[in-house]
């Protein structure tokens, strides 16, 4: 323990000890001194120190470093927060920047300034490459044109396999932008007839023609949505998949690894607003706008659980009459709330995978109706007893046990159709099932509970 403790001692003195050294970089604007502490360290440690500083202190930090590394670094905040911050810097400074990155993440970052900004910046940027950004921005983040780059490995039909060859083996910094990526094969007007495989390459002779050694291409239309592009990825061993416009016209590829970003950010996301915290928020955020942010899912919420109270009061004699039920009154609301967020979260990741849709709303109603019958009677069964023997009355068990064997009824039935049902009026279903299944799940509970107590009143007082 005390071996922890000092290791532990030493870890904090350490961070605290590089903290300082980079502030006193920034303060003297030691460029050279900055840029070795940031190489020292790794880039989630780079990224936790930057966000310590204040506004004026991060501007100064990504105005020394080379651009490269402070493309990096932004690159791993929150596109929101990334946005706020490249909002911030001089345009010269965030052209510099966003040069650094891909195609794919300028647009995410664009995205989020105001159309003034952005305009502004890509006003100063290289022609082409503010062209394909702004072809880029257009598209909704979850479809194949989010999430693909525009940098694309592609050659003509009457191409030779020596000229990728050479291509391959030149040391041209642009080709690493091109890392992962088969050769892409496109006619005259751009659309992709082909993809030529590295093992053909390497097998053919030099001047074969790419039109005699090309095979079909698998490729995603630029709408398609992120779950139907997981599908594909899951099914074909690539590392990145062509995009194409409704003629064909080869206008990017997505890679693996931004799919599984782009998967992973968006289960993050859905998590969150599960919990009520709308948007990237991290705590270096200002702190009302993060308040604002939290108070408007949490002010709702008041109301909704207004309503929930509204139940019990209408039943006050029978609680003033029965004061046991007031003990079992939160623990029914609870554990048919536990049932019913199993099927929610069931629900939104059958949901994700495309494996149910909310035509299907009957067949999932079936399905947990039948599934909360069984849990329920067993959870009725298990909390009755334990009602009987506090009190000594089996009638009290028979209340509290046939309300949370209902209540459980419901909770799955609410949570397994509710999502559906948002989801088929283009609401997010992750954000409003959890309040919609615990303000009906507590109504409900507290509904059975009482109005079975009052019915059976003259067999627990």
């Amino acid at each position: 323990m005390e071996n922890q403790e000092q290791t532990e001692e030493i870890i904090v003195s350490e961070n605290e000890a590089a903290f300082d050294a980079l502030l006193q970089a920034l303060e003297t604007k030691d460029t050279e001194s900055l840029i070795e502490i940031v190489d020292s360290m790794t880039i989630s440690d780079a990224l936790r120190y930057f966000l310590w500083l204040d506004d004026a202190q991060k501007e100064t930090f990504l105005n020394l470093l080379p651009h490269d590394l402070s493309a990096e670094l932004i690159a791993e905040l929150p596109l929101e927060h990334a946005g706020g911050v490249v909002e911030q810097l001089e345009e010269d400074i965030a052209v510099g920047i966003l040069s650094e990155m891909e195609t794919d993440l300028q647009a995410d970052v664009l995205g989020e300034l105001t159309s003034e900004n952005a305009d502004s910046i890509l006003a100063k940027m290289d022609q082409q490459e503010a062209e394909e950004v702004r072809n880029l921005v257009q598209y909704d983040e979850n479809t194949a044109g989010g999430l693909m780059k525009s940098e694309v490995f592609s050659f003509h039909t009457t191409d030779t396999v020596g000229l990728i060859l050479r291509t391959m083996a030149s040391e041209d910094e642009e080709f690493e932008r091109f890392r992962g990526q088969h050769p892409y094969v496109i006619d005259e007007n751009d659309k992709l007839v082909g993809v030529v495989s590295l093992r053909t390459m390497l097998s053919e002779k030099r001047s074969v023609k790419l039109a005699d050694v090309m095979v079909p291409a698998v490729s995603l239309p630029v709408n398609m949505h992120i779950d139907d592009i997981e599908d594909i990825f899951i099914k074909e061993d690539f590392l990145t998949l062509p995009v194409l416009d409704a003629n064909n016209v080869l206008l990017g590829v997505v890679t693996r690894t931004t799919l599984q970003d782009a998967v992973y950010e968006k289960s993050e996301a859905d998590n969150m607003k599960r919990h009520g915290v709308v948007g990237d928020e991290l705590r270096s955020m200002p702190l009302f706008l993060r308040s604002r942010r939290r108070l408007a899912w949490l002010s709702a919420n008041i109301v909704l659980n207004i309503l929930a109270a509204s139940v019990i009061s209408s039943y006050e004699d029978t609680l003033t009459a029965v004061i046991a039920i007031a003990v079992f009154l939160p623990m029914v609301s609870d554990m048919s709330g536990c049932s019913g967020n199993q099927a929610v979260a069931v629900s939104l990741r059958e949901l994700a995978l495309g494996t149910i849709k909310p035509i299907d709303m009957a067949r999932v109603w079936s399905k947990e109706v039948s599934l909360g019958m069984i849990n329920g009677l067993v959870l009725g069964m298990l909390i009755g007893v334990v009602a009987w023997g506090w009190k000594g009355n089996p009638f009290l068990g028979v209340v509290i046990g046939a309300a949370l064997m209902i209540n459980t009824v419901i909770a799955v039935s609410i949570g397994g159709v509710v999502p559906l049902l948002l989801k088929r009026f283009n609401q997010d279903p992750a954000v409003a099932s959890g309040p919609l299944l615990t303000t009906i799940t507590d109504m409900a509970g507290f509904f059975l509970v009482l109005s079975l107590a009052s019915l059976m009143m003259p067999f627990l007082v």
